[in-house]
């Protein structure tokens, strides 16, 4: 699909079918966020992609809304601050890093006719002890992954003159 289109189209899905995602259709998505950009090419992340056939009560200790565990897969995108790359301000990029790869495969997801839901308001100490991650990985953000049931409704955005300076700050 043209990357205008692709982005235009793009849209936060809250309803899932059952059916479950092609093998080579997941391939595609972990292959974006692998190709994607990091600082210094540290690429300080770790994806973790959850089945959540049977896991259904337990991933609602995550997040709990229905349509976060109606997909039949989930993915986790978890930061490792240690592998980041660091201005020589303090500024640690691991976020920003898991926010471009997260992104890549949202998009990606979009172009094969797949849905996805960007979730960063879940709790954090419950997704560590799920995911069994180690001390020092950070899960950053979530989305389920599926066939969208929804339709995409009118997105909502600023105008560019609410988000654009030119030359300086105004």
């Amino acid at each position: 699909m043209e990357y205008q289109k692709l982005i235009e189209k793009r849209y936060s899905v809250r309803a899932y079918r059952k059916d479950p995602v092609e093998k080579w259709k997941i391939e595609k998505i972990l292959q974006a966020a692998r190709l994607a950009p990091s600082a210094a090419n540290r690429q300080p992340y770790r994806i973790i992609l959850i089945n959540t056939l049977q896991r259904q009560d337990e991933l609602r200790k995550i997040y709990d809304v229905d349509w976060f565990v109606q997909a039949p897969v989930v993915i986790c995108i978890c930061g490792i601050k240690s592998q980041a790359w660091t201005r020589n301000d303090g500024k640690n990029h691991a976020d920003i890093d898991c926010a471009i790869a997260m992104d890549h495969m949202i998009l990606a997801a979009a172009d094969l006719g797949l849905g996805t839901c960007w979730i960063c308001a879940f709790d954090v100490e419950n997704a560590k002890k799920i995911l069994k991650l180690p001390e020092g990985v950070e899960p950053v953000a979530f989305t389920p992954l599926g066939y969208p049931v929804d339709l995409s409704k009118e997105k909502k955005r600023k105008k560019l003159e609410e988000i654009v300076c030119y030359d300086f700050w105004y």
